[in-house]
């Protein structure tokens, strides 16, 4: 199954329709939405409140709604923009190349760089949750000086997981060594199923399906129900597994490193918290890095959002 044939299976909503912008700002009173940059790399975004810059990048498979129980209380601090990452939700999707170098996180990085560029933030700050802290970690090192400070939730450097997997890691993170599969494998079997791929992922996770409302449960279905998002979705873990990790290494044979100051935290009920200790990996390759544990699993937005307010808001208002 090609690229072509994902393409011209049943279409999914325009991403560039009022009602789509409208949905996604039912989440965000107060917030505009918008969309940046051009097919098939456009940037589905919204926006709200006043102050400094905030970049809010979600994680897999979701979309930027994963911000909707912080972004009003960031918003009184922040001109907040959360955005939904190439690929997922309803991002462009566009082919992902023989070595998946369309979701790299450099090209992804850029794509949110492009992003606050065109609404005028030259400098801005970043709080990301799972596949979009891989995309902010990038973010922040290709182009450093314009990342003001970091937050990353739930994760350790990609290169750091991949070299230390062990067998707890594996059974609790299956999915990684599933999606980078070649294509078809992947795509054909979680699209025979969507719902119940997406129930087992994000349900069998230490919380279970209870931090998600079903309001914002039947937009990750709608975006898991569409082929050709599954098989990008798939093309971002193919490049962590391949052309990220060699983009990592360079790095760290370079000795290059994150330079503005960083805060980790994560789920104290999470796989990070088993298998890694995450300010130990962070401090491999940042200059500065704080951070704790939360009393939460996985998805800490959307399972301890006054927890993460109380300590992301003053690290990153300082």
């Amino acid at each position: 199954m090609g690229v072509d044939t994902l393409r011209n299976m049943e279409k999914p909503p325009d991403p560039t329709s009022a009602a789509v912008a409208a949905d996604r700002v039912n989440f965000f009173p107060g917030f505009r939405a918008g969309l940046s940059g051009a097919a098939p790399r456009q940037i589905p975004y919204v926006i709200g409140g006043s102050g400094p810059p905030l970049l809010l990048l979600h994680g897999h498979p979701q979309s930027l709604i994963i911000w909707r129980k912080v972004a009003p209380v960031l918003s009184q601090h922040f001109t907040v923009v959360a955005s939904d990452l190439c690929g997922y939700g309803d991002a462009g999707k566009p082919e992902g190349g023989e070595a998946h170098e369309a979701y790299s996180k450099r090209a992804m990085a850029g794509d949110q760089a492009a992003l606050m560029q065109a609404l005028g933030f030259e400098e801005f700050s970043v709080l990301a949750h799972d596949r979009g802290a891989r995309v902010a970690h990038r973010l922040g090192l290709d182009h450093e000086h314009r990342v003001r400070r970091m937050v990353l939730l739930d994760i350790c450097p990609t290169l750091a997981m991949y070299e230390q997997t062990s067998m707890s890691f594996a059974r609790a993170y299956w999915h990684w060594f599933f999606l980078i599969q070649p294509a078809p494998f992947p795509e054909t079997l979680i699209n025979a199923q969507p719902d119940f791929y997406l129930e087992k992922l994000m349900g069998l996770r230490s919380a279970g399906l209870s931090p998600f409302e079903p309001e914002a449960w039947a937009q990750y279905q709608r975006h898991m129900r569409d082929p050709m998002a599954v098989h990008t979705m798939c093309e971002d873990y193919r490049a962590a597994a391949g052309i990220d990790l060699e983009h990592d290494r360079a790095d760290r044979d370079a000795g290059r490193k994150l330079a503005m100051p960083l805060a980790v935290f994560w789920g104290l009920q999470g796989v990070i918290e088993k298998c890694f200790d995450p300010l130990k990996e962070w401090a491999r390759v940042a200059r500065q890095v704080e951070g704790r544990s939360l009393a939460c699993g996985h998805y800490i937005p959307e399972e301890a959002p006054q927890a993460l307010l109380d300590h992301a808001l003053p690290f990153l208002k300082d």
